[in-house]
């Protein structure tokens, strides 16, 4: 079934567990999660991002992924990640996405806050729910996830979201997007911070590659959402190699690889805590 982070994001606050974004470019990424959450019971976002789109144009997944949502027997939020621009985040909207993500942390903090608080108004009015972010979330390529003086502060948190109204929101507190160069070090403390001054759903990004006592202790401090992407592309390159070295076909590796995707899924909601909660 088709629903937005409102409906999902503060039973697991409540509940102590996350649920996670898993970001699909195809219909192999999209079946392989929609079968994950649905044998695990789980409820589960889908959908892409703006950085994405050469991979996977927005008109041409959008209908894909919202019928298999609507479909789907556990409920699934269909997502907007990263959106950039405001004519693309409205685009999504247009297309049926349930959710979205403006995502104005690179620029000015006042200049974030007015288009965040824009974009909540309309994308309420379609019934959508809205998540923001405060601070830089790193690039592991760069390494600046370890600039910690970019990372949301409390006092940052609680202006952002009484100012915009956004339904969840995305903290910077040491992840990054990519595959990490480095072990990361997080801020749990700040984390904690954040949690006892806000009570809207925190949310977690660069989630792919940390370790589990990671996810269990920001999932424990108050992430009810954690966004992974690169594990999936990792588990689909497993498996199209795999089906490369046995000369299985073009179709049977496609198979093998969606069935890594799903198992990287399948993994990823166990540990998160959100299994037979849909």
């Amino acid at each position: 079934m088709l629903v937005n982070l409102i409906d999902i994001l503060k039973k697991a606050q409540e509940g102590h567990y996350a649920v996670g974004l898993f970001n699909t470019t195809d219909s192999d990424m999209l079946q392989a999660a929609i079968e994950a959450a649905e044998e695990m019971r789980s409820p589960i976002i889908i959908g892409t991002a703006e950085i994405l789109l050469p991979y996977g144009e927005l008109k041409l997944i959008a209908p894909s992924v919202i019928e298999a949502a609507k479909r789907a027997s556990v409920p699934v939020v269909v997502h907007y990640d990263h959106g950039l621009t405001f004519d693309r985040c409205i685009e999504a909207l247009k297309l049926g996405f349930s959710s979205i993500m403006f995502d104005g942390s690179a620029g000015d903090e006042e200049e974030n806050i007015k288009a965040t608080k824009e974009i909540v108004k309309i994308a309420h009015s379609f019934g959508a729910s809205v998540e923001g972010e405060i601070g830089h979330v790193g690039n592991a390529d760069a390494g600046d996830n370890e600039t910690s003086d970019m990372y949301t502060t409390p006092e940052e948190a609680l202006d952002f979201i009484e100012k915009t109204g956004v339904d969840a929101l995305a903290v910077a507190i040491g992840t990054a997007h990519g595959a990490y160069k480095t072990k990361p070090c997080l801020d749990i403390e700040r984390l904690k911070a954040i949690r006892a001054k806000v009570d809207t759903p925190l949310v977690l990004h660069g989630g792919s590659g940390l370790s589990d006592d990671d996810f269990k202790n920001t999932i424990r401090e108050g992430i009810a959402k954690v966004n992974i992407f690169t594990d999936l592309l990792l588990a689909g390159e497993k498996g199209m190699k795999e089906g490369l070295e046995k000369g299985i076909g073009y179709l049977e590796t496609r198979n093998l690889k969606k069935e890594y995707i799903k198992e990287a899924v399948k993994t990823k909601i166990k540990l998160f805590g959100c299994k037979d909660k849909a």
